[in-house]
C-alpha cells in the first residue's frame, strides 16, 4: 500500500481490500477473512479493521451477516469506492502542482521587478539612452489617450516604443500587454531607439 497517500490508515485498508475485489483475487460471494486475521495482516488493531470494514458496508461493497461473517457483495461497487479516491488523489495532486506554480511565478516577478528597479536607477544614473533601458514617460492629464488602450492607439506602430512596464501608484504592472488602459499619473516604461525620447511625448501630447 502506497504510504504516501495523506488518509487514514482504515481508508487506507479499505481501499487495499476493494482493489482486491475489483481485481478478482477476492471474489463476489465469499467471506473475508476474520477482523482478528485481518488485523494481523495489516498490523493493525481490530478496531482499525472494524472501521475499514464499515466504510465497504456503507456504499454496499460487502456486508456483514451475524453468523457467517463478511460477504463480498460487489465488484463493480468497489471500483466506483477506488476511482473516487483516484479523483481525490488527482484534484490534491493538482492543487500541490498550482500552488508550486503560482510560488514560482511570485518568485519571478520579484525578480523581474527588483531587475527593473536596477535598470532604472542606473539609466537615471548615467543619463543614457539606450535600447535596452526602459524610460520613464508621465501621463498626465493633458495626454490625449487616457482612458484609451495602447492597441487601440497603436502605441507601438506610432512612437516605435515598446511598453515593458507600468507604474501606477504603489504598483508596478509587469508586460502589461496591448490592452493596458492609460491612466491619469501612470509612468509608462518603455524601451526602443534614441527617437523615442521625443516620439512618444509627441504622439502623447501633440508636442513638436
Amino acid at each position: 500500500m502506497d504510504n504516501n497517500y495523506t488518509m487514514p490508515i482504515y481508508q487506507k485498508i479499505a481501499l487495499d481490500v476493494a482493489n482486491k475485489i475489483y481485481t478478482g483475487e477476492i471474489k463476489e460471494d465469499t467471506i473475508l477473512y476474520g477482523r482478528s486475521i485481518l488485523a494481523g495482516k495489516y498490523n493493525v488493531s481490530p478496531e482499525t479493521i472494524r472501521r475499514a470494514v464499515k466504510i465497504l458496508e456503507d456504499i454496499d461493497v460487502v456486508k456483514s451477516v451475524k453468523g457467517k461473517g463478511v460477504i463480498v457483495l460487489s465488484s463493480e461497487k468497489a471500483y466506483s469506492f477506488i476511482k473516487k479516491y483516484q479523483d481525490i488523489t488527482n484534484i490534491s495532486s493538482y492543487k500541490s502542482t498550482l500552488r508550486d506554480l503560482i510560488d514560482s511565478k511570485a518568485d519571478i516577478d520579484v525578480k523581474i521587478i527588483d531587475t527593473i528597479g536596477k535598470i532604472i536607477d542606473y539609466s537615471n544614473r548615467l543619463e543614457i539612452i539606450n535600447p535596452l533601458v526602459p524610460i520613464q514617460f508621465e501621463i498626465k492629464s493633458d495626454c490625449k489617450y487616457i482612458g484609451d488602450t495602447a492597441a487601440n492607439t497603436n502605441f507601438w506602430q506610432n512612437t516605435g516604443a515598446t511598453i515593458v512596464a507600468i507604474k501606477r501608484g504603489e504598483e508596478l504592472i509587469i508586460s502589461p500587454g496591448p490592452y493596458i488602459e492609460f491612466l491619469e499619473g501612470d509612468i509608462v516604461l518603455a524601451v526602443g531607439d534614441q527617437h523615442i525620447y521625443n516620439s512618444v511625448p509627441m504622439f502623447l501630447y501633440d508636442k513638436k
